[in-house]
């Protein structure tokens, strides 16, 4: 039998924080108590509480605010609600960005898709295909996964209710707030149906992002496919 894993005090705490955000105890948007209230809840001191709130912060869970307090991060605010697109115009411009709805259907889920939700194969999951549009040029086609145990509430009429972040959508709707992703990158040749939905000739170069995303507690809750035309545009990432 091994040793049990020392665990640093602050960590702990900061387990304790996450386990106060996925019980919904403090939501996306609403400030968390001050580090001496939470010093006094916990038993330790504000030096641990404030180590355990800079990596959350660091994780972009929580966001401080200063002279106001900390917050929960959410998707609902607009330097935050796109966060995770990464396709950018080559020239910097802004460009507006629009997005069409394909189709939203009740499936199974692969044994592939089932691995990387944490789901059993077979498991009921909501499919959706959409076109995100740059100034009303198609430049990206997605499919969407989801697990349909824990978005029951996702319909096609509330998806182009909420015409922009599906991030938002989630949080709004579902409680569930995406914390992180994971992105793998190829590069494919585009194949006669995506070809068909971004208007361009079958064997296309696009750029492949495969996207798992993940919830508190590292809990993994949406697969993504984005097929993206690249001929104008980039994708940019900051290496802190």
């Amino acid at each position: 039998m091994g040793s049990p894993v020392f665990q640093p005090l602050y960590q702990q705490i900061k387990a304790l924080l996450t386990k106060s955000l996925i019980s919904g105890e403090w939501a996306p948007g609403t400030a968390i108590p001050s580090e001496m209230e939470l010093a006094a809840r916990f038993g330790v001191s504000q030096g641990t509480v404030r180590k355990a709130i800079d990596e959350l912060a660091a994780e972009n869970i929580v966001m401080r605010r200063q002279g106001k307090g900390t917050f929960v991060a959410t998707h609902n605010e607009d330097t935050t609600k796109f966060r995770f697109l990464r396709i950018f115009a080559a020239d910097g411009s802004k460009k507006l960005l629009d997005n069409k709805l394909l189709s939203c259907e009740r499936a199974k889920a692969s044994a592939a898709i089932a691995k990387l939700l944490d789901i059993k194969t077979g498991s009921a999951v909501i499919e959706i295909r959409r076109l995100l549009l740059f100034s009303n040029k198609p430049q990206i086609l997605d499919r969407i996964v989801l697990p349909l145990a824990s978005f029951k509430g996702v319909t096609a009429e509330r998806i182009e209710a909420y015409n922009g972040s599906m991030y938002r959508m989630y949080e709004t709707l579902q409680g569930i707030h995406m914390v992180r992703s994971e992105e793998r990158l190829t590069a494919v040749g585009a194949d006669a149906e995506t070809a068909a939905a971004l208007k361009l000739k079958a064997g296309t170069p696009l750029l492949s992002i495969e996207r798992v995303s993940y919830t508190y507690g590292d809990k993994p809750m949406e697969w993504r496919l984005g097929l993206c035309l690249t001929d104008d545009h980039h994708y940019l990432n900051h290496l802190d």
